[in-house]
């Protein structure tokens, strides 16, 4: 299965469970966002006064899935709420990236783009 089904499959399956729940009523961009954001502090809330993160034990690790998890499915539903179409969009963002951090120039080093000469 290629990328763009595994996102669609998601995206549908996402959709079901609010469907299911006559949730869409709630979910407007600004709500979606907003539990996108704050999803992702909780992603960040795991790894808060820790070395680098590497050190998770197990039951940790499952949890900041669980927070990946709901991050992605806000984000996939925003998508949805708002018609974009994440694969383009990637795509698209992927080759803006190329072009200001053109690998033969940016190899091992993480300046921002407009720091480079």
């Amino acid at each position: 299965m290629d990328d763009t089904a595994d996102l669609l499959s998601l995206r549908n399956l996402i959709r079901q469970f609010v469907d299911e729940r006559d949730w869409a009523q709630f979910h407007t961009p600004k709500n979606l966002a907003m539990a996108m954001s704050i999803e992702a502090a909780e992603v960040m809330e795991h790894f808060q006064w820790l070395a680098t993160g590497h050190e998770l034990p197990d039951a940790k690790r499952r949890a900041v899935g669980h927070e990946l998890a709901d991050t992605l499915v806000y984000l996939v539903r925003l998508a949805d709420t708002l018609d974009i179409d994440l694969p383009a969009a990637i795509a698209e963002k992927m080759q803006i990236n190329r072009d200001k951090y053109p690998a033969e120039r940016v190899r091992g080093d993480a300046r921002k783009y407009d720091e480079y000469e």
